[in-house]
């Protein structure tokens, strides 16, 4: 376990760093730089996080699961109040005052995953029946994506729509009953995105990308234009050209095409196989955790940063349509990194712990009971 725990660690400081190095490049000739400060800063805060979740008993988490959760809560509503919201290109999904910005959705990530663990354990032996292994726990992440979708944000809408139903899979829900309401939200989404110009426009673009390459099609196209310019090699660490304004928003969501253009098909691959090790680490993390709670725990944090990547890379490279997520540990985004690292944390507790199952209290008392020995 500690060589998995090892590993996991040393491929997310490795990423944290390439991503460093490239907001430097993605710098270069841009008037605008202030991530180049204020990242650091969110590096080494998660640095702490990490640390400290690390650190602390993972299971002191069933305890605070309902403040994190109405906490979450609280600050998504948070953003549409006057003088407390932030506002930006028609969404309201930040909250702060002056230069602070918070982003309260990468909160509700991690509270959601605790949540639904804790929710897991604490009614495993009823998660095969629908009322209590769907219906109920449905309601929470109902009412907590109803909120980010209000934003509106529906790519994170979908990231936790998705990784909820993953985690309650995992948890003992059946098939049978998962499988209608993804249908029904399948088809509400379709119906939404072809009555929202916006987000039609973006279907149309990622489906005719020669047509739309000056309009809608911009990123997408600009982005498959650096990996290909940028071939096995690269053209060279600072020497990009995409950045300098054919890539929008390329130190955020883009920012893997301008380690494809700059250090080539050798570095994406390399990022690619790092996260691939984090995926396998956090795997068996949770196949070997003590308790229910850390399993749940282990393979939500897990599954969080695999649609991320998945997602991420997907738009960058023009396979799915365009919407903007992060690119764990590398994009510019202080939210996202310290809640990412501290999610990080949280695993490496989990895996610290495991093969102490003995030390558990059982949430219904029964295994303790088994326990002690009987009397004669």
């Amino acid at each position: 376990m500690k060589a998995a725990t090892s590993l996991l660690l040393f491929c997310v400081l490795g990423l944290v760093v390439l991503g460093l190095v490239m907001l430097v490049s993605a710098s270069t000739g841009q008037t605008e730089a202030r991530y180049l400060t204020m990242q650091p800063i969110w590096a080494a805060l998660g640095l702490v996080a990490c640390g400290v979740a690390a650190w602390m008993d993972y299971r002191l988490c069933k305890r605070f699961w309902w403040v994190l959760l109405i906490g979450a809560v609280v600050l998504l509503a948070l953003v549409w109040v006057p003088g407390i919201g932030i506002a930006k290109k028609g969404a309201a999904r930040w909250i702060g005052h002056g230069g602070w910005r918070l982003q309260p959705s990468e909160l509700a990530k991690v509270a959601l995953i605790i949540a639904l663990a804790w929710y897991g354990e604490r009614f495993q032996r009823h998660m095969g029946s629908l009322f209590r292994g769907l219906i109920i726990p449905g309601l929470g992440v109902a009412a907590v994506l109803f909120l980010i979708f209000r934003e509106p944000d529906v790519g994170t809408t979908l990231l936790l729509a998705s990784l909820s139903g993953l985690m309650l899979l995992v948890a003992g829900v059946e098939w049978r009953y998962v499988v209608p309401p993804a249908v029904l939200a399948l088809g509400g989404l379709v119906v939404f995105i072809a009555h929202d110009p916006i987000r039609s426009d973006r279907i149309y673009a990622w489906l005719h990308p020669e047509e739309t390459r000056l309009e809608r099609g911009l990123q997408a196209y600009q982005s498959v234009a650096a990996f290909g310019s940028g071939g096995v090699k690269g053209v060279g660490l600072g020497e990009g050209r995409q950045k300098h304004g054919f890539v929008p928003e390329h130190h955020t969501d883009f920012i893997f095409s301008v380690i494809g253009e700059e250090l080539g098909l050798t570095a994406t691959l390399s990022v690619l196989g790092a996260f691939l090790i984090l995926l396998i680490c956090g795997v068996y993390i949770a196949w070997n955790a003590a308790d229910t709670f850390g399993m749940l725990m282990a393979c939500g944090i897990t599954f969080l940063i695999a649609l991320q990547v998945l997602v991420n890379v997907g738009v960058v490279t023009a396979t799915l349509p365009n919407k903007g997520l992060a690119l764990p540990f590398l994009s510019y985004g202080g939210s996202n990194l310290v809640v990412m690292m501290a999610c990080v944390g949280l695993l490496i507790s989990v895996g610290r712990h495991a093969g102490r199952a003995s030390d558990l209290p059982s949430p219904l008392g029964l295994l303790d009971e088994l326990a002690a020995p009987q009397s004669s």
